[in-house]
């Protein structure tokens, strides 16, 4: 299996504070992203992606994350098999200090 190329939650939001464009989406489920979720993230749950593939652009580059880095991988390992470039944020949100915003 390939390896998943990774980012830490430090590394992203260095990248975010200066402004970079990046296409993050939180795998997580809904009662989680309640919680609140990287402002800049899109919401798609691990178990809907095999159903969104329309809505990613095998062109970029996405981020994923979740919880705990765990599920973030799965997905990644599975979209890279569909030739999807991807990169997992590991530590997931447990490890993230940046801003949150809490979904209405």
């Amino acid at each position: 299996m390939q390896e998943i190329p990774i980012i830490t939650p430090e590394e992203l939001k260095e990248k975010l504070e200066k402004g970079e464009k990046l296409n993050l989406i939180d795998v997580r489920e809904e009662e989680e992203v309640q919680e609140g979720m990287i402002p800049e993230a899109k919401h798609i749950p691990m178990g809907e992606i095999p159903n969104s593939l329309d809505q990613l652009d095998k062109q970029k580059e996405y981020i994923f994350i979740c919880r705990s880095g765990r599920r973030s991988e799965n997905v990644c390992h599975y979209l890279q098999e569909q030739g999807y470039k991807v990169r997992n944020m590991i530590g997931g949100m447990l490890e993230w200090t940046g801003k949150v915003q809490r979904k209405k």
